[in-house]
């Protein structure tokens, strides 16, 4: 929803410039600032009674004009002409755009030099007609916006020769212009999505393929489009844009067939369009050779399986020694070993499916996030540092617990509320694990997809469901004595490094003024917890020090300071570009090998690969000599452009690392790279 406000903030505030800027056009004074897209009327050649003008618009660096349908931002360009009796300007034709996406917002641009063709039917008899246009259009960098506007004149001679440079400028830019397409496309459009059927002959190549759509408000323009081939069809699939109730009678769209600047003119109307086809490259984002999806049954054994591995992970572990405790406690009763077990299982369960409907739900209406997503708000990461923090506290002695209910210690709500924080905790490590699965979870249905979810969560319950329920797995615990009261306390240390690890990550997402703020609210918590402890140990009601500590950290992390701008990557040894989708394009046409690198900070294993693997002296020397282009997509916080691309590559989070050869064909490596596994590959 915020997005959604935020574009039609930024459309309001554009059409207002334009709207001031034409209200104060009168009072300017007489030297007016030089535009940032400089305009000029150029007369083209003339067959008969027909001529061609060319709007030339030149931007200057780091500036850029828009296409007709501007996306999500913008305005195209306005045209008032003046023209002698018996002559008639026609359609703009524009050359196909670029697109360019801004916090989210995706814009339909032009970034060079280009010119916007206009035809001319010229009276009979005409030799001389001249002709004159307002021209108002906005000029933009990713900051801000000028509204601009010139009165342009120019005269079109008929019978006379042609100057050859400008024969040759009109030449390419007729060039630029999308071809018309010989037959029309078919389209269907529902509440969810658009699907056109083009005829496109199979032979022709498709680099990087958009659908741009002229008309307004139809699409979403920011989601993911997905292409297939069917033969001599081009199968398009664009979401709808939220709230959208447009419908259409006929649809004209331009498709982009590279990053050169190659494209087709469309024109669709209502009509069948058929389903499956083989999926589309789209800048390396889906490798030609990936598989299609396992079965259903080996997918949830994948997830099960890595569920299970989980728990050896160190992600997990300061919250099971938790669980630990309670087992050895629960020795005494075989009832109530078996009634924790499942409350545990239920909790870890209960996550799984809520994080996996959040998701699901959350990328249905349009949102780029991936699995693990909740760690990418700093909220919440600054929410599980205070729990974190509690339960080291908890763990030392400083307080009880001893609220009744879910937070009862040895309860079933207890056992099911640490079911609960232990998979939370658990979901950024499960890429290496079980990549493929939580990737088909994106792409399946919902009901599959929910059960590869609850799949994941037994595998990571299913140690303790075991120790529940097999007696003799459960003899082999220690007998509960004072042998745990120092257990616990040994506890409380990987307990604290979870908690040193999340205000790592706190700095991480939102500087160092969120991180003195979460550290001054870490030390108010500690010290209402000792309070706490201290009247427990009275034997008194501990009422208010309770309240008051909710209090404090619902009021401390509503208010929280808003997070800065993502930390720059620190490289080592390795000379990595920020990832986008226009510089991998870039980098794939250079002939050079290239290795995409997708990580986040509160990814472990992106951690132990980059030690290992990646940020080594072999590596970086192999990388040097085979000039390697190395871009690095950092997913700390949550990027749009890289959930698409990991969508794209079948993943459901990082890590992910993708290698592109001198061909540009895509392959992806393993999520768990070995130290020479890079150097071998740039020397090959």
């Amino acid at each position: 929803m915020e997005t959604r406000r935020y574009r039609l903030l930024v459309t309001a505030l554009c059409h207002l410039a334009v709207l001031m800027g034409a209200l104060l056009a009168g009072a300017a004074p007489a030297r007016a600032a030089a535009p940032h897209i400089a305009a000029e009327l150029v007369a083209g050649p003339v067959s008969g009674r027909e001529a061609m003008l060319a709007i030339r618009m030149t931007p200057e660096p780091g500036w850029h004009g828009y296409w007709l349908n501007p996306g999500d931002a913008g305005l195209g360009m306005q045209l008032d002409w003046d023209l002698p009796a018996g002559v008639a300007a026609g359609a703009p034709r524009y050359p196909v755009p670029a697109t360019l996406l801004v916090q989210g917002l995706m814009n339909h641009v032009y970034e060079h030099a280009y010119a916007v063709l206009v035809p001319v039917t010229l009276p009979a008899g005409a030799s001389r007609v001249p002709v004159r246009v307002k021209a108002q259009w906005l000029a933009c960098t990713e900051q801000i916006c000028v509204p601009e506007r010139a009165e342009l004149a120019t005269e079109i001679v008929a019978g006379g020769a042609q100057d050859r440079s400008a024969t040759a400028a009109f030449d390419a830019w007729t060039r630029a212009l999308p071809a018309p397409l010989d037959a029309d496309a078919a389209f269907a459009l529902d509440g969810k999505a658009l699907r056109l059927a083009i005829p496109l002959p199979a032979s022709v190549a498709l680099d990087a393929p958009h659908l741009f759509v002229a008309q307004d408000k139809l699409v979403d323009y920011a989601a993911p489009q997905r292409f297939a081939r069917k033969g001599d069809l081009l199968l398009v699939t664009i979401p709808r844009a939220r709230f959208a109730t447009r419908e259409a009678e006929r649809i004209d769209a331009v498709l982009r067939l590279d990053d050169a600047g190659d494209g087709i003119a469309v024109t669709a109307r209502p009509g069948a369009v058929p389903g499956g086809g083989v999926p589309v490259a789209m800048d390396g984002a889906v490798p030609p050779d990936l598989p299609p999806l396992p079965p259903l049954p080996w997918l949830l054994l994948a997830a099960l399986a890595g569920g299970l591995l989980l728990n050896v992970m160190p992600c997990v572990f300061p919250i099971l020694s938790l669980k630990a405790l309670s087992l050895a406690r629960a020795g005494e009763s075989e009832a109530h070993a078996r009634i924790e077990g499942l409350s545990y299982a239920a909790g870890v369960i209960a996550c799984c499916l809520g994080l996996g409907a959040a998701l699901l739900t959350l990328r249905a209406g349009g949102e780029q996030v991936g699995w693990a997503f909740q760690l990418q708000e700093p909220a919440v990461v600054v929410a599980l540092f205070a729990l974190s923090a509690a339960i080291t506290a908890n763990l030392l002695g400083l307080f009880e617990f001893t609220l009744p209910g879910f937070a009862a210690a040895g309860s079933p709500q207890g056992a099911f509320a640490t079911g609960l924080l232990a998979a939370f905790v658990a979901t950024p490590c499960t890429g290496p694990f079980m990549a493929s699965a939580m990737g088909a979870a994106l792409l399946l249905p919902v009901a599959p997809a929910l059960c590869l979810f609850a799949a994941l969560g037994l595998g990571i319950a299913l140690p303790f469901l075991a120790i529940a329920f097999v007696p003799a797995l459960r003899a082999r615990l220690p007998r509960p004595g004072r042998w745990m009261a120092t257990f616990r306390r040994i506890m409380a240390v990987p307990m604290a490094l979870t908690a040193a690890a999340l205000a790592w990550l706190v700095w991480r997402l939102g500087g160092y003024p969120a991180l003195a703020y979460v550290l001054a609210l870490g030390a108010l918590v500690l010290a209402l917890l000792a309070l706490l402890g201290r009247e427990q140990r009275r034997g008194k009601r501990a009422l208010v020090p309770a309240l008051a500590l909710l209090a404090v950290l619902g009021v401390g992390i509503a208010t929280m300071p808003q997070p800065q701008e993502p930390r720059r990557f620190e490289a080592t040894y390795i000379d990595a570009r920020p990832f986008s989708a226009q510089a991998l394009a870039a980098a794939r046409r250079s002939g050079k090998p290239v290795f995409v690198w997708m990580t986040a900070d509160w990814c472990l294993t992106c951690k132990v690969n980059e030690e290992v693997a990646i940020e080594r002296l072999d590596t970086q020397a192999a990388f040097e000599k085979a000039g390697v282009v190395v871009l690095r997509g950092d997913w700390t916080r949550r990027d749009p452009e890289i959930t698409r691309y990991l969508t794209a590559q079948g993943a459901a989070g990082v890590p992910l690392y993708v290698w592109y050869d001198r061909k540009g064909a895509a392959q992806q490596l393993p999520q768990v790279l070995t130290p020479a596994l890079l150097a071998d590959r740039a020397a090959q």
